[in-house]
């Protein structure tokens, strides 16, 4: 009885001809040399962008007003002194309040209104609707500081000056405008078929909109409450302007009080500035999953 022995398949670099290149890249593989390069790049973007913070950072720490002249003397005396005097001390717990008020107000109704013309135009033709959404693009090109003297006049008359429903007004004139564009455009990528079955089955156009739309546009509505968070968040001269009352002042009124005329108190603005950011951060951490999904995804059906 005999026995066959089967050599197993020599190894792919040994079958390769003598002289022939190394292993072959699959299409859209990179080089070992440009991965590397690109890498280095990200790299360099990160420490860019983090640079600042750590800097604002390091510069809360010294316990002197002009420390930022001489940064290096800080690492001798590093404390939290202006961390404690800023909570204890200051308006900071009012400015917190005011601004969530203002902020997350705007974030509410600026997406809400800004989702309703989004989807209005996306789907219904009424007359005038290409014209509505030039309309609200050039409202964009006026700068603030013309708008800002109607808008006080307006609010005058409308007793809401010093108030947190006129200060939210106002910022949603700016934020309603690219939203609505934004959302417009994301709505633009849902199949019409949802809409019709919405309506097949008894669903008014409201009913639609709000059952079956919105929580397919829910990374649409993400970009745009963050895009809504942020703009109120740091917003300064309508602030500035019709918020009078030490009370209502928002943080980026709030840490103009540290500067004045014949005085800087730089590392309580550092201080400050440090602790505005984390209302920032956690709102950016709820969001974020959303982010690239609604930020690329309005770009793909004109």
């Amino acid at each position: 009885m005999s026995t066959t022995t089967v050599e197993p398949p020599a190894p792919a670099d040994e079958r390769r001809p003598a002289g022939a290149p190394g292993r072959t890249r699959r299409r859209g593989e990179q080089s070992r040399a440009a991965s590397l390069a690109s890498h280095a790049v990200l790299i360099v973007a990160s420490l860019t962008a983090l640079f600042p913070v750590a800097w604002l950072f390091f510069l809360s720490l010294g316990p002197d007003k002009d420390d930022y002249l001489h940064p290096g003397r800080i690492w001798g005396k590093i404390t939290l002194d202006n961390y404690a005097f800023v909570l204890q001390d200051t308006g900071f717990f009012d400015w917190l309040k005011s601004t969530l008020i203002v902020v997350l107000g705007t974030t509410l109704i600026g997406v809400i209104v800004a989702a309703s013309t989004g989807y209005a135009v996306s789907r219904m033709r009424f007359p005038g609707y290409r014209k509505l959404m030039w309309v609200l693009l050039v409202t964009q090109m006026f700068p603030i500081a013309v708008l800002i003297v109607p808008m006080y006049q307006i609010l005058s008359d409308l007793q809401l000056i010093d108030s947190y429903l006129g200060l939210i007004l106002v910022n949603c004139t700016t934020i309603v405008p690219y939203c609505a564009w934004l959302m417009k455009g994301y709505f633009d990528t849902i199949p019409f078929e949802i809409d019709e079955a919405g309506r097949v089955d008894g669903l008014t156009p409201f009913g639609t909109f709000a059952r079956l739309i919105l929580p397919l546009a829910k990374p649409g509505l993400a970009v745009a409450a963050f895009y809504s968070f942020l703009t109120a968040f740091g917003e300064v001269a309508f602030a500035s302007t019709f918020m009078l009352s030490d009370g209502n002042y928002t943080f980026a009124v709030g840490l103009q009080t540290f500067v004045s005329e014949h005085d800087a108190q730089r590392n309580l603005m550092a201080a400050t500035a440090v602790l505005i950011a984390i209302p920032a951060a956690v709102f950016f951490y709820l969001v974020q999953k959303n982010l690239v999904t609604g930020l690329t995804a309005g770009g793909t059906k004109g």
